[in-house]
């Protein structure tokens, strides 16, 4: 009976309940990102909240880069901004590099306490992606703040001269990575990321949200014709859009609320929209510290 009791509770753990909303909207976070020096929390969360507070129902919500791809000759690594686990070797993680300190930590405590969610995305390189899932889940999960697991397919496998956009995501490797991600919660979603709609899984849609991060339109009409072509390509399954960049900057300067407006008009022509982040490359302009 006690040894019953113990696989149950063990199991339990293994499988938190923590819910995901269903509509999320707030900012990217990136190094190369903001001015220096590197917001603090407290401006994550003030500016998270006040890009979510923008559309109703949505919960404040930040892509937390994680893994950012260190380049080397015409490929690249998956660089991860946290140490190394303790006992183990440079050699045991071929083609990822991991920083001296954790750069992350004391942010998501912070916003486990304000209530502020958090997906955990990377850009792989040529790193082992099962592999990278597990090392930043293994360290994070914990933190009720962390909603999921996303990934930059331009970054995938990319190589300057034969992948310059990514390497197209196949079936069986969204398959596994989303299972795997859910491992860790039962609840977890895994994105996928990208412009080109022939970069994502031909069919495979389970557990995954698909975040489109295209920019330099000539106007919103523009955006929206080709953000409603991203939305049809995977609906009913969730997708998302990064929106904000500085190549737009000429005509969204124009409107009176840009993060509203653009996102308004994209909740209003691509109906299965879950996911609206504004960009760090522009937020200081919106939200000035």
């Amino acid at each position: 009976m006690l040894l019953l009791i113990a696989a149950i509770l063990s199991a339990c753990a293994s499988k938190p309940g923590t819910s995901i909303p269903a509509f999320r909207a707030g900012l990217r976070s990136s190094s190369y990102g903001p001015q220096e020096p590197f917001p603090d929390p407290d401006y994550w969360i003030n500016t998270s909240k006040a890009m979510s507070a923008l559309f109703a129902d949505s919960t404040p919500t930040i892509v937390w880069i994680v893994g950012e791809i260190q380049f080397e000759g015409t490929s690249g690594k998956g660089g991860l901004n946290f140490p190394i686990p303790t006992g183990k070797k440079a050699e045991d993680y071929p083609n990822i590099v991991f920083s001296e300190e954790d750069k992350n930590e004391e942010y998501f405590r912070r916003f486990d306490e304000s209530g502020v969610k958090v997906w955990l995305q990377i850009e792989p390189g040529d790193g082992d992606v099962p592999v990278q899932i597990d090392l930043i889940l293994q360290r994070y999960s914990r933190h009720p703040c962390v909603i999921g697991f996303g990934i930059d397919v331009e970054w995938y496998k990319w190589d300057e001269n034969s992948a310059p956009e990514g390497t197209a995501v196949t079936d069986p490797e969204a398959r596994a990575w989303s299972e795997k991600v859910r491992l860790y919660n039962p609840n977890y979603l895994l994105f996928l990321k990208h412009w080109l709609v022939e970069k994502m899984p031909p069919t495979y849609r389970s557990g995954i949200m698909f975040l489109d991060d295209s920019q330099e339109f000539t106007g919103l009409t523009g955006m929206l014709d080709e953000f409603k072509v991203w939305g049809e390509s995977f609906a009913p399954a969730p997708v998302g859009f990064q929106y904000g960049y500085e190549a737009d900057h000429p005509w969204w300067d124009q409107l009176s609320s840009p993060p509203k407006d653009i996102g308004r008009a994209i909740l209003d022509n691509v109906p299965n929209t879950a996911d609206l982040y504004w960009v760090d490359f522009t937020m200081e302009y919106i939200w000035p510290r």
